[in-house]
């Protein structure tokens, strides 16, 4: 696992704190020290607890307390516990609590998913797709990471991966299909990976030389009649499904023993209910 760096921290500390929290500072509030509790409110996979803790301390408060990620925790639970002076408490305390009520919900929902995709085919993994919040990448990451997930693709220049807009360069399948055989012989070291949406396609792509099909918004019936030519002509070609799934629909397409679901529904699927009491001390 890895952390978000200090830079990327400050940054946003500075995104809402661009100079002085005026609310405070109209108040009476010298020499006045506080403490705040961050506890959720239902159960949780916890993430990136160290970067809330990181920014308590980056304005000045004293960490007492807090959940490493990746831990299961209880309604009720404390998540993070700080204290300090008064204002510097309310600094961070919106900055702490909004990052973990973004951060536990992916990585608990993406736990949710993996129990799923668990009962029916513990082979099969769940990966999470680039589509993550604009400028919040390394973020997405870790949560996704800390709730059991895989990245599918982390960038463009990590993986091969054919989509049918790549294919408006050939007048035809036939020549895309032929052309897979001279770029798998540049990507020796990779995988190739090509998304198809039906059977025809999907054996062809297979003939010629496919690593990966990922089945895009695939029927189960077609879905089925893929995997069953796979496994009796092409058993080392791996099967990703992608498409609108989420923790409503994953158990029934991991029930069909593929290897992998692609899904950016982790991204969108709110908040965790997380709260905070601050009290003077």
């Amino acid at each position: 696992m890895f952390n978000l760096s200090i830079q990327e921290l400050e940054k946003y500390i500075q995104d809402d704190l661009p100079y002085f929290d005026l609310t405070t500072s109209l108040q009476n509030c010298n020499s006045v020290k506080a403490q705040i509790e961050v506890f959720t409110r239902e159960d949780i996979i916890v993430s990136c607890s160290e970067e809330a803790a990181k920014i308590a301390e980056l304005l000045n408060c004293k960490i007492e307390f807090f959940e490493k990620s990746k831990t299961k925790i209880e309604k009720g639970s404390t998540i993070l516990k700080y204290s300090g002076d008064y204002e510097d408490i309310h600094k961070a305390w919106r900055l702490t609590q909004i990052l973990l009520e973004y951060s536990c919900k992916i990585s608990t929902y993406a736990h949710q998913m993996k129990e799923k995709i668990e009962k029916v085919n513990p082979s099969c993994e769940l990966l999470t797709t680039r589509k993550t919040f604009p400028f919040s990448k390394r973020f997405c990451i870790k949560a996704v990471f800390c709730g059991g997930a895989m990245p599918h693709r982390l960038n463009l220049s990590e993986t091969v991966l054919f989509f049918e807009g790549h294919r408006i360069l050939y007048k035809k399948n036939e020549e895309f299909y032929e052309d897979l055989k001279r770029i798998k012989t540049k990507i020796p070291e990779k995988k190739l990976n090509v998304e198809s949406d039906n059977f025809e396609d999907s054996v062809n792509l297979m003939k010629n030389g496919v690593d990966v099909l990922q089945l895009d918004k695939i029927d189960f019936e077609e879905l089925e009649k893929i995997i069953t030519y796979k496994n009796e002509n092409y058993p080392l070609v791996k099967i990703l499904v992608a498409g609108g799934i989420n923790l409503t629909n994953i158990e029934k397409y991991a029930s069909y023993k593929i290897d992998g679901v692609v899904t950016s529904s982790v991204y969108n699927c709110g908040m965790a209910n997380i709260s905070s009491r601050l009290e003077i001390i």
